[in-house]
């Protein structure tokens, strides 16, 4: 279906109680979600949108405000409005993010936030199963997808496995597999969390938009734990799917 066939179902009843610009937000929501816009898929114009459903402006602005703030759009400087991507990870099998992005054609990317050595605390101590006292390599990142900013990731590993933080780059598990420390099994949790002022600022959503907070501890082959990684998801960009058997 072309986009000007997809504008066109979304003309706003002007008898409705509803005012323009919710119902036009509500039905370009509904399509979304059933799939009629694709992830990335480039949305038209304002102007387009004017023309075509005959609204105002200000109407097409305010029912695209609503979306951005839900996470259901977003906005690329001097590119656009797009579908937000949505990301489907598997819980059953080990993986890490940059692996995930690749197999389904995004690219990924991350910015260094800060990478250093640093006294373990006590969550790091007990979980990496630490001396008392000991140090951790911690390194603070955003992770992105084909640009767009979608996690925020904490990583400590023991200092005395990786002395240098500064040696790691965009990939952390091929890091430590080319240094024999790969991560062969892991335990993970997931909670709903609500973003606090410093996650909402380094992902672009709402303070107190949702977001999913994983805890995951990579073991390697001989059971010594060598990660601890606290990860913030924007739920507008990502799943997680189980598959059962009976």
């Amino acid at each position: 279906m072309q986009s000007t066939q997809k504008l066109q179902v979304l003309r706003p009843d002007p008898d409705s109680a509803t005012p323009l610009y919710l119902q036009l937000a509500h039905k370009l929501a509904a399509a979304i979600q059933a799939g009629f816009w694709r992830p990335e898929e480039p949305l038209p114009s304002e102007r387009n949108f004017c023309d075509l459903l005959g609204v105002s402006r200000v109407t097409a602005r305010k029912a695209l405000d609503l979306l951005y703030e839900q996470g259901l759009i977003l906005r690329r400087q001097g590119a656009g409005t797009f579908i937000t991507p949505k990301l489907e990870q598997p819980l059953t099998r080990l993986t890490n993010l940059s692996e995930m992005l690749k197999q389904r054609g995004f690219t990924p990317g991350s910015k260094w936030l800060s990478r250093e050595v640093v006294a373990a605390s006590p969550e790091e101590t007990s979980r990496l199963n630490l001396a008392p006292n000991s140090q951790v390599s911690r390194l603070l990142r955003v992770r992105t997808a084909n640009d767009t900013v979608m996690a925020v990731e904490e990583t400590a590993l023991p200092q005395t496995l990786v002395p240098n933080p500064q040696l790691i780059g965009d990939s952390l598990y091929e890091f430590l597999s080319v240094h024999r420390l790969a991560v062969v099994r892991a335990l993970q949790h997931i909670a709903a969390v609500n973003a606090d002022e410093r996650l909402a600022g380094l992902v672009d959503i709402p303070v107190g938009g949702a977001m999913l907070h994983l805890i995951r501890v990579g073991y390697r082959d001989n059971g010594q734990a060598v990660e601890l990684t606290h990860s913030w998801f924007r739920s507008d960009f990502y799943d997680f799917v189980v598959e059962l058997h009976r």
